[in-house]
């Protein structure tokens, strides 16, 4: 009988606490003791005598019939070999030291090939004779049947019993062995890939139909996966694995993986599968799939990393409309690591004073002198140098943060706007406009918080004027609409922002109470450049100057927003528009260049 080992090199056990002392032994010979004789050879437990040199010198019939040989053709045989000891080092070195008395005792557990081509797995026992005899007792149990009813209750542990695939947990086991450096340096590609694939319209067929019709489903689309990662793994060294992570997700793994080729060819195959019908219960079915797609070097990677990218990439196939499969854009991940990143620190950037304020000019298009401001934000963010307003306005709104982000904008505003005043006697006042968020008209009490900043601050309410975009206005009802008549009566003004390219509806314009419409910069770039060669739209002034006119007779005035020639500016001066913000008169600056501009009252192109 010959021995094999199968995995990793069994563990052995040595019991160092039961070491003899073998200085000044005396061998009377390698046979058991005479009392113990008729022990060993009736014995069932198969036991063989091993000398010091490792040579059997006898054999009870048990470890004969275990071996499939006539004992007496044992004696002399290496006992190592017969029981597989020496095919490991670490094995084979524990060995010797108990031979050598060196230590008590070994056990370890071997897998031996019978004669008759049956595995048979055991496990093996070292240990030294007692005095007088020397040598050591080898002895060998057969642990088949309960090596077996362990691998059952694993493969019932490590796969799902709806599908009967792999689950998670196995699956993380095998993407963790893909993952080790020794699994991709014997000449694979180095290279891993993963589908992970979640069901679209599942939850809704469960909770109509039931759980077992939702269960026989389930075990059909694992079939439908298992067929296409069958085709994939044609003429390959190895299918990609099929796996149910959980509820209505699956996830292949492809090992050896050639490319993002290979893993669209199969993501593809994949939603083609999903989205025939399903015939279950006499019922015609129809789901389909979202895949999120991953394929990179291993080297590098981890399990967690790895599965992290496609869950995040599944996420995106859902969010772009579901039943498509998407591949993992490191780019993409930057920016929502980052978004995260932000959305975690705006809070307390409030409190570590990280938001400063910016002043961009509103200039009288026929005089060109200086009107008011606009307050724009800017956050000085310790890694990610200054952030303009897009990058986490939107976020702010989401975890509610722009109202306490809101009340510091426009008390700083308002603050700044007083200090000009101040400052600046023999001028006539400039007007501050700070933009305002719609939740925060829901979730705070604005027309309190305007009221207390403007008593604060001594601002008379003429001089702040709100934005809102025109979504948000055009959509307002009930309280918000409340809110901004409320503010309308204090004397502050309402603006609308980027108008025109919302809503629209000017019959609900006249009843709301908006003072100032600020026209969206993409009228005013459709103007004709200075030096541009192209000829001037005729539509494009006619629309502008028709928005301008209707503003008029409702009572309204209008700032055109993104003046940046000399050529837009007298346009829109030709046709009525009142005011004028753009890089023609300043971009956003700071206070104290706002206090010099009051000053010169003079404006330069490009003005920096």
């Amino acid at each position: 009988m010959s021995g094999t080992s199968e995995g990793p090199a069994p563990a052995a056990d040595l019991d160092r606490d039961a070491v003899t002392e073998s200085n000044g032994r005396t061998s009377v010979g390698t046979e058991p003791p005479p009392p113990y004789r008729s022990v060993f050879t009736a014995a069932p437990l198969a036991m063989a005598v091993v000398d010091r040199e490792g040579l059997v010198v006898t054999a009870n019939d048990g470890f004969g019939a275990l071996l499939g040989s006539d004992p007496d053709t044992l004696v002399g045989r290496i006992g190592a070999d017969l029981v597989d000891l020496s095919s490991d080092a670490r094995t084979w070195h524990a060995y010797r030291e108990v031979l050598r008395g060196r230590e008590a005792r070994l056990r370890c557990t071997r897998r031996l090939k019978h004669p008759d081509g049956q595995s048979v797995w055991v496990q093996v026992a070292v240990t030294p004779l007692p005095a007088p005899a020397d040598g050591v007792l080898l002895s060998v149990s057969d642990i088949s049947a309960q090596r077996e009813l362990q691998g059952r209750l694993r493969h019932l542990q490590m796969h799902d019993p709806v599908t009967r695939l792999p689950n998670r947990t196995l699956f993380f086991e095998r993407l963790t062995a893909a993952l080790e450096e020794e699994s991709y340096d014997e000449g694979g590609t180095g290279r891993i890939g993963l589908c992970y694939l979640d069901l679209d319209g599942f939850k809704a067929i469960n909770d109509t139909l039931g759980h077992r019709i939702g269960d026989r489903l389930l075990a059909a689309v694992a079939e439908r996966l298992t067929r296409c990662a069958d085709e994939a793994g044609y003429a390959r060294t190895s299918a990609p694995l099929v796996a149910r992570l959980g509820g209505d997700e699956f996830a292949l793994l492809v090992e050896d993986s050639t490319g993002t080729d290979q893993l669209a060819e199969l993501a593809e195959s994949l939603l083609k599968a999903v989205q025939a019908p399903f015939d279950i219960a006499g019922q015609r079915l129809s789901v389909s799939a979202s895949i999120g797609v991953v394929e990179r070097l291993a080297a590098g990677t981890t399990p967690t990393a790895l599965v992290q990218a496609a869950d995040t990439t599944l996420y995106w196939a859902k969010a772009d409309g579901k039943a498509r499969w998407t591949l993992f854009d490191p780019e993409r991940n930057a920016n929502l690591m980052t978004r995260q990143a932000l959305a975690s620190t705006l809070r307390p950037a409030i409190e570590r004073g990280e938001f400063v304020l910016e002043y961009q000019p509103l200039v009288g298009m026929e005089d060109g002198r200086l009107r008011g401001v606009e307050a724009l934000i800017r956050w000085n963010h310790p890694q990610f140098g200054v952030l303009t307003p897009n990058r986490f306005i939107a976020l702010a709104e989401e975890d509610g943060s722009i109202v306490p982000l809101g009340r510091w904008i426009l008390a700083t505003a308002c603050r700044q706007a007083r200090r000009w005043q101040l400052d600046h006697p023999t001028e006539p006042p400039l007007f501050v406009s700070v933009n305002v968020a719609v939740r925060q008209v829901w979730d705070s009490d604005l027309v309190a918080d305007v009221a207390e900043t403007l008593a604060e601050t001594g601002l008379e309410p003429r001089l702040l004027q709100l934005e809102l975009t025109e979504s948000a206005v055009m959509g307002s009802a009930g309280r918000p609409l409340q809110a901004l008549q409320a503010l309308s009566d204090m004397g502050v003004h309402i603006a609308i922002d980027d108008f025109g390219t919302g809503y629209s509806n000017l019959a609900y314009l006249s009843r709301l109470p908006v003072s100032v419409l600020k026209l969206d910069g993409s009228f005013v770039r459709g103007f004709q450049y200075e030096g541009a060669g192209v000829p001037p739209n005729p539509a494009d002034e006619v629309v502008v100057e028709a928005m301008i006119q209707l503003a008029h007779r409702l009572g309204l005035t209008v700032t055109a927003e993104c003046v940046e020639t000399l050529a837009q500016a007298s346009r829109l001066r030709r046709i009525g528009c009142d005011t004028g913000q753009g890089w023609l008169y300043s971009r956003p600056v700071s206070p104290e260049r706002i206090s010099e501009l009051m000053d010169s009252q003079t404006y330069a192109v490009g003005n920096p």
